[in-house]
């Protein structure tokens, strides 16, 4: 079968290499055409663009950029129709995938949507679009299971792809490399956009000269150059791109943007503090129209307030340093925060989320 695969951000990269793993195991003659990053890249040849070239977030950062979004759009239906694919997989990003799903389903093509856009979060009325243009959608997260019961398209829960990636991880040679051994470590998940990047990390350095027996080390972003970090390296801040498991691995504690990490900050079993800075426009845009009560998937999980969230003026140096001591080794919340990651793990089950996916969309 042929394959036409579409991931937005690093997030869906890492997914999307697992996936393409696991179709090649499924299905002998696989070939793939795919937009995504380097690790789905190193599963497969078929790279047509690199996320880090078209990824956006924010109303006002779309605003700004619609003429280079509509020739990123037309160009993609370009491909796909001289490529012909047998189906086509949409991985969340769902701003731009869904006008793709629209398309795609226009000119008869299959089309799966592997990790469900969080239209339980906003915008619902995109639930119509899966509906409409969506084969078969798989998701991820045991609530959601009861959530799309309510829209009629059909609908397997698989598990969630982070434990695969986690499995992968524990099974390869562990990296220390350029990993600080003095101190204990407390890692800086600044987001993988430059945006997310451009507000969150100058509040982050400021915690350095307030904990001086820890090393601080900033997790660095596939998609971001050097340059991005370089003025927040210091003698207690240290930069390792790309190997954020490798880092976590080592970790006493972090301070994380709010996204995917926050749950692979969990399954990692390292305490957390959760933060995000918005454009001020997008974020007020944002207050009206988001229904849900927290911004992380740990939260979201367990349906409580198990890691702190700091929203906009929140995340301020005050702030993040009381509910870092909180979390660090003899902190009120540590063990607490440990307890309710035990629950997490069994929500989400075991690895094989990957494996059933790819069952689902060759069979």
């Amino acid at each position: 079968m042929k394959y036409f695969i579409i991931a937005g951000e690093a997030s869906g990269d890492l997914h999307g290499s697992n996936l393409i793993k696991a179709l090649k195991k499924k299905d002998a003659h696989a070939e793939f055409n795919f937009w995504g990053g380097d690790l789905m890249a190193a599963q497969a040849e078929g790279l047509k663009m690199h996320y880090k070239s078209f990824t956006l977030m924010g109303f006002i950062e779309v605003v700004l950029n619609l003429r280079f979004i509509l020739l990123t759009i037309k160009l993609c239906k370009t491909q796909i129709l001289s490529y012909k694919p047998d189906v086509v997989i949409f991985i969340d990003y769902p701003g731009f995938n869904l006008r793709m799903a629209a398309f795609c389903k226009k000119h008869g093509f299959k089309t799966v949507y592997y990790i469900a856009p969080k239209i339980w979060a906003w915008k619902e009325s995109r639930g119509k679009k899966l509906e409409k243009f969506i084969d078969e959608l798989l998701i991820i997260f045991p609530f959601e299971i009861d959530y799309f019961k309510k829209w009629n398209v059909k609908t397997t829960y698989v598990g969630n792809p982070l434990q695969d990636a986690l499995k992968n991880y524990k099974e390869e040679q562990l990296n220390h490399d350029g990993l600080p051994a003095n101190k204990p470590i407390i890692a800086l998940l600044p987001g993988s956009r430059k945006q997310e990047i451009e507000r969150i990390l100058p509040v982050m350095s400021t915690l350095v000269s307030h904990f001086n027996q820890y090393q601080f080390v900033i997790c660095g972003a596939p998609s971001i150059g050097v340059e991005a970090y370089q003025p927040f390296i210091n003698e207690n801040t240290t930069l390792i791109m790309n190997r954020t498991y490798d880092v976590l691995h080592r970790s006493t504690a972090a301070i994380v943007c709010s996204g995917t990490a926050t749950l692979e900050t969990a399954l990692f079993n390292v305490p957390q503090v959760c933060g995000y800075v918005a454009n001020p426009i997008s974020y007020w845009i944002a207050r009206m129209l988001v229904k849900i009560k927290y911004i992380s998937l740990v939260n979201l999980c367990l349906n409580k307030t198990a890691i702190t969230e700091l929203i906009q003026h929140e995340f301020n140096t005050n702030q993040l340093i009381d509910e870092l001591n909180a979390i660090l080794p003899g902190g009120s919340k540590r063990e607490v925060m440990m307890d309710d990651y035990k629950q997490l793990h069994v929500l989400l089950g075991g690895d094989g989320a990957s494996e059933r996916a790819a069952t689902l969309i060759t069979g």
